[in-house]
């Protein structure tokens, strides 16, 4: 397994369209296990492949939520979720917010408004299609994830004038 390097505004990668994966097999459950480790390297509970450079529909989400007891390492927390060509058939009206970060827009947060509800079918690493309802922070991180294979980003859910200043405290951050 590798850590891969986490690709950043501004690249142009993050704005493309990513394919879908064409098959599931080894290479595939290959990039889903160094996508799990480079999104729990860098304390994400998200991350779509278009984030470490690999144009395909694959999307990896760990909302880690479990509380551990005194003995018990920081992995019995984990429970990983993989979705291959995942796409929204369903969201709905009900609406809120949540304090968004991305790993590829580092040390930003902004409040984003979406459906508290969706739904979404998928392949799991074996192939087999899934078809399942989420709500909470799992929608929540299922829509911001899929909004990155279509190559677009929680900032353009924001006002242009907070996405701007959003850009340059990063800048700032950047530069020291």
């Amino acid at each position: 397994m590798a850590i891969l390097p986490i690709v950043e505004v501004p690249d142009a990668r993050l704005r493309e369209t990513a394919a879908p994966a064409p098959d599931v097999n080894d290479a595939v459950r290959a990039i889903v296990a160094d996508m799990f480790d480079t999104m729990y390297d860098a304390h994400g509970i998200g991350l779509a492949a278009v984030q470490v450079g690999i144009m395909q529909r694959i999307v990896v989400i760990d909302l880690q939520e479990r509380e551990l007891g005194e003995d018990e390492p920081r992995e019995a927390a984990r429970d990983p979720h993989a979705f291959i060509n995942p796409e929204l058939t369903w969201v709905s009206e009900e609406t809120a917010s949540y304090n968004e970060g991305c790993l590829s827009i580092p040390e930003q947060y902004a409040e984003v408004t979406r459906p508290t509800r969706c739904r979404v079918t998928w392949l799991d690493t074996d192939g087999a299609r899934q078809e399942a309802e989420f709500d909470g922070l799992m929608s929540t991180c299922m829509q911001h994830e899929i909004d990155h294979l279509n190559g677009v980003l929680f900032i353009d859910h924001i006002s242009r004038l907070k996405r701007g200043m959003l850009l340059k405290k990063l800048d700032k951050l950047r530069r020291g």
